[in-house]
């Protein structure tokens, strides 16, 4: 059977954009060789989220003093957190199903792999079954990377390390765990282990957490949970991981020593790797930078007719991104002139607080060789945040341009992960400082000290 348009991955870039073509009119056929949803809705984003939130409500009553809440006896049973876990991704991946089938999609469970291509168009190989499409779109995602350390594998096998896959599906926490890496994967499980009462050892090989995060904010974060008891080994090289489920450590250099951290358990989360290997590329002579797929800001690939989108071409590993390039590569085979704006793709951190950010930094504005300004507010202006906040230290940045352009917006505090949309909006449209004083914030909320920062510029 000849399709228009075969997905290879059902995440999040792979079921959205088979539902678009198909109720654009394409003939659709999805194969996806675990479940759909992808790493996000089954192992990642979702997950992670359904745990930080169970975590959220023990902070909650375990700090209830300063706003006038007394709880006693409040514990937190981490089984039942990972039974409604499962209960949210079940609910979820079959409403994704029951999507597909509604827009007429073909969905074949299987490994996919391209066999090459014929007179009919490019040849897709599933379950035992040869299909044929005139174009692939390929969404095959990413897993996690494991660094040559040496004993990590050894330990991975044993069980005593763990990626974000195995780690979701603990039933019992473990009383120490020490965290390799510290990204955003990393930080939000240090956090939910920390509010349930591991103890927690983060190690991470920079000088500083968050990645790419504003360097400012990523302290502000640091300092957060260094007080809650998280201990930071920063600048801290890995040497090796040994142990057994339950008994092991971390071995570190650091400032010229090695010293250990004895733990039960290691989450490894060093960043992910685009998943190329194995899906039949090189028939067809995909052009790869560093294992990803090279893609234009269109989602096309070096050859016609095929079609990437997702963290496989490896720019911005983010389940929203990945939304956005299979609608713009559905879009390009339909004849509809579309691109991908990376400038203005928002970013979060669900730790408690919450980081939220959006285009430049004024470091990163400085290398590509803009002339930036940044000015910070501190989100105690904002009513809402007083109210809410005992104490808080949220700032929100904004970053200029030479003509008072916004260039990007970083913040963290409270309700970040659900007002910086908004500042991607601004981003996306180049507004200028006089544009956005004259937006009208609803009040009181924590969003509006956006505004006011915008009169104090």
């Amino acid at each position: 059977m000849v399709y228009d348009l075969i997905v290879l991955g059902g995440g999040p870039a792979g079921y959205n954009a088979a539902e678009r073509a198909a109720h654009s009119g394409m003939k659709v056929l999805l194969a996806e060789e675990r479940a759909l949803g992808g790493v996000c809705l089954n192992e990642g984003c979702i997950p992670t989220k359904t745990l930080l939130y169970s975590a959220k409500i023990l902070d909650y009553a375990h700090h209830g003093d300063a706003y006038g809440v007394t709880v006693s006896g409040a514990s937190l049973d981490h089984a039942k957190v990972v039974d409604r876990k499962d209960k949210v991704v079940r609910t979820l991946v079959s409403g994704v199903a029951a999507k597909l089938k509604g827009a007429g999609v073909t969905v074949v469970n299987g490994t996919a792999v391209i066999t090459g291509k014929n007179a009919d168009g490019f040849t897709v190989e599933c379950a035992k079954e040869t299909y044929t499409a005139c174009q692939l779109l390929v969404c095959t995602g990413s897993s996690a990377a494991v660094p040559p350390i040496p004993g990590l594998k050894e330990s991975v096998a044993a069980g005593f390390a763990v990626t974000n896959r195995e780690i979701l599906d603990l039933r019992v926490a473990p009383k120490s765990i020490a965290v390799v890496g510290g990204g955003v994967i990393g930080l939000e499980m240090a956090s939910y282990f920390n509010s349930i009462g591991s103890s927690v050892t983060v190690i991470e090989m920079l000088d500083k957490i968050a990645g790419p995060t504003d360097a400012e904010i990523s302290s502000i974060l640091q300092k957060n949970y260094a007080k809650r008891g998280v201990k930071f080994l920063l600048g801290a090289k890995v040497a090796s991981v040994v142990g057994k489920p339950g008994d092991g450590y971390v071995e570190y250099e650091k400032d010229g020593k090695t010293e250990r951290v004895p733990c039960e358990l290691v989450l490894v989360s060093t960043g992910r790797r685009a998943r190329t290997a194995g899906i039949g590329l090189e028939t067809l002579g995909v052009q790869l930078n560093r294992g990803a797929i090279v893609t234009d800001a269109c989602c096309r690939t070096s050859v016609p007719g095929v079609w990437a989108a997702g963290d496989v071409n490896g720019k911005s590993m983010l389940a929203h991104t990945a939304y956005r390039e299979g609608e713009v590569a559905v879009n390009n085979m339909l004849g509809k002139k579309d691109t991908v704006d990376y400038r203005a793709i928002p970013s979060v951190i669900y730790t408690n607080p919450e980081v939220g950010c959006v285009g430049e930094t004024v470091a990163s504005a400085e290398k590509a060789g803009l002339k930036a300004t940044e000015h910070t507010i501190s989100l105690r202006y904002s009513g809402r945040y007083v109210a809410e906040n005992e104490g808080g230290d949220g700032i929100v940045k904004i970053v200029l341009g030479e003509h008072r352009e916004i260039l990007g917006v970083h913040m963290i505090g409270s309700y970040a992960s659900e007002i910086i949309y908004g500042a991607a909006a601004m981003v996306a449209r180049a507004e200028r400082v006089e544009d956005v004083r004259r937006l009208v914030f609803p009040h009181p909320t924590v969003c509006e000290v956006i505004r006011e920062e915008m009169f104090m510029i």
